[in-house]
């Protein structure tokens, strides 16, 4: 059904036709569909065509195409193929063309309708399930009218003629601003209840009854009515500046110095009220005010920190505050009279020629103050300096001096005990002779204590060092025999290897040797081996007698030669001084003796040559 616009046109769908295309989700599209229309078979052309184009518009918002149907066949023709070409592009594969609008068919219909809810954004979607009523659409379009003018630069009232503005895109518009009551921003302090958020904090009666009774209301705290909304955003500006300003304090600084909130608070407010007194007191002595510096300051500092707590009002401003002072400063005068205005007539303000020059003069005040304060507080930095270091060297002079009285002390002592010795000397000397003496007694008697504890003492070491030395005889000893039956070891060892290797042989042997000789044989063979070893062992007796024999022979005939010799020589030696004859015998007989021996010698050599023949010749028969 057609209304007339085109955002009027509605239709209403089955719950059969789709479990995507629901009654909710053509409700987002701001349509208004009859009662009458309870399935897609009921859906006319331009409902069709009115639906296709607003769900387009909705996917893709540059697709601007109309949501009517024109009269002319041609026209429609021409809508139709936008359409499918539209739907092609955003996505859709199916077969589509203008006969799908103008002949439609159930089926791809509802496969079309499908595909376009399927493809809108996720906000139509997530409100496709609101029911939505007058006031949820008003809501809408406020909230759209707002974005857009949030969108849109601010021009000033003077900038725009009758208040009336020429803006948007699609489409354009004409739109009235309204520039009444236009009035600056100027904020005053306002005060709030204090701590009514945190249960766990409790609050003395007294307060409560102040808040409840006595404490005037936000709106009345301001000295004009327009000023209520600007104090009360400069009011939140500046708790919202000091808690993230405390956040960041405490995030950087506080956890830190691991101390609690409260610690840390305390400290602050000691070290803020210590920085006000020094100054307080070095503004005092430099204006001289004697009355003033003869005041306790403590109480100034505690009655200013007790104002300070009292005072909801916080020290530290907001680019509202700043604005306002940069701007606006005015006289305590034009203040006054600013109160008593109304709304009709704005407060006069001074040019900007005269605010220059009093903002400057300011400025000049300030900065001659500023280098007084940094003149003086160089000067009391550099008498600071020159104290501590008096200080340091008084405290090493200190230090130096009282080393030096505890010597003089010392010796101070040693004379005073001498003085006093010296009007009695005789009686003194005598007093210390005494204890001279007693001393050496005391020595002696020490020195016998200490020999009578000593000769047994040394006797045990003697018997203990002999006992040590008894130890290590014993214990060479037995390294010795140690060794003894480690090289005995060796030595059995060594020999269990060699009968190891002629067993091995052995069975070598006896694993080679015939095994089918009779015993008989080999028991006749060794009798008469047997035999013939008794047979040489006799004969063996028989040349070792006679060897004997005649070695006895020999030795009685070389004794018997010896003895000759020596008396034949003695003899003819003895008439050899004489006679000439008998010196020639003596030679002849000297060449003789030794003649003979050589002639014994080479017996006994050939002899032993013919032994090792014989031992040779064995030697090549066994081997052979």
């Amino acid at each position: 059904m057609i209304n007339g616009k085109a955002e009027s046109v509605v239709f209403k769908i089955h719950p059969t036709f789709s479990p995507l295309c629901d009654l909710n989700t053509f409700h987002s599209l701001n349509s208004d569909i009859p009662e009458d229309v309870s399935s897609l078979k009921e859906f006319t052309t331009a409902m069709i065509v009115a639906a296709t184009s607003k769900c387009l518009h909705m996917i893709k918002e540059d697709l601007q195409i109309p949501s009517v149907l024109p009269a002319s066949m041609s026209s429609k023709f021409r809508l139709g193929t936008t359409l499918a070409n539209a739907c092609q592009e955003v996505g859709y594969r199916g077969e589509i063309g203008y006969q799908t609008f103008l002949y439609s068919n159930e089926a791809d219909i509802r496969k079309l309708f499908m595909f376009l809810v399927e493809h809108l954004p996720k906000e139509s979607s997530e409100s496709a399930g609101e029911p939505l009523g007058s006031s949820v659409m008003l809501q809408r379009r406020i909230s759209v009218e707002l974005s857009k003018r949030l969108k849109r630069p601010w021009t000033p009232s003077f900038c725009k003629k009758d208040s009336i503005s020429w803006s948007g895109t699609k489409p354009q518009a004409w739109h009235k601003e309204g520039a009444r009551s236009v009035r600056r921003f100027h904020a005053c302090p306002v005060r709030v209840p204090e701590g009514l958020g945190d249960l766990t904090k409790k609050i003395p009666k007294e307060l409560k009854a102040y808040y409840s009774n006595s404490m005037p209301l936000i709106t009345s705290q301001p000295s004009c009515r327009q000023d209520v909304a600007p104090s009360v955003l400069e009011a939140n500006a500046i708790s919202v500046t000091l808690a993230n300003e405390w956040e960041n304090e405490w995030n950087q600084s506080g956890l830190a110095s691991r101390l609690s909130k409260e610690e840390y608070l305390a400290q602050k407010r000691e070290r803020l009220e210590k920085k006000i007194k020094q100054h307080l007191q070095s503004e005092l002595q430099r204006a001289d005010l004697k009355a003033a510096a003869s005041g306790d300051l403590s109480d100034i500092v505690s009655s200013l920190s007790d104002k300070a707590l009292g005072s909801s009002a916080p020290s530290k401003g907001s680019r509202f505050t700043h604005t306002e002072q940069l701007q606006f400063a005015q006289d305590e005068q034009k203040a006054a009279a600013m109160v008593g205005l109304t709304e009709e007539g704005p407060p006069e303000v001074d040019t900007e020629e005269e605010m220059r020059k009093k903002r400057e003069e300011e400025l000049e005040a300030l900065q001659s103050k500023l280098g007084e304060l940094s003149a003086g507080i160089e000067r009391d930095e550099l008498e600071i300096k020159k104290s501590l270091a008096g200080i340091q060297q008084a405290n090493e002079q200190i230090a130096s001096q009282k080393t030096k009285n505890s010597e003089q002390e010392e010796f101070y002592k040693v004379k005073k005990r001498t003085m006093d010795l010296l009007p009695d000397a005789e009686n003194n000397i005598a007093k210390l002779q005494s204890v001279v003496d007693s001393s050496a007694q005391r020595l002696v008697n020490l020195a016998q204590q200490w020999e009578q504890h000593r000769a047994p003492l040394i006797d045990q070491y003697r018997e203990l060092k002999q006992l040590n030395a008894n130890r290590a005889s014993e214990a060479q000893k037995q390294l010795e025999e140690i060794r003894s039956l480690r090289e005995k070891m060796k030595e059995v060892a060594d020999e269990a290897r060699g009968k190891e290797e002629l067993h091995k042989q052995l069975i070598a042997e006896y694993e080679t040797m015939r095994k089918d000789v009779n015993r008989s044989a080999y028991t006749r063979r060794i009798l008469e081996i047997v035999g013939n070893i008794k047979k040489q062992k006799e004969e063996i007796n028989k040349t070792l007698i006679d060897t004997k024999d005649l070695q006895k022979e020999i030795n009685q005939l070389s004794g018997k030669l010896d003895r000759t010799f020596a008396v034949t020589d003695e003899l003819i030696f003895r008439d050899a001084k004489k006679d000439e004859s008998c010196r020639k015998a003596y030679k002849y007989l000297a060449s003789l003796h030794e003649n003979c021996k050589e002639l014994i010698q080479s017996v006994e050599e050939t002899g032993s040559i013919l032994r090792e023949i014989r031992d040779l010749e064995d030697q090549v028969w066994h081997v052979t």
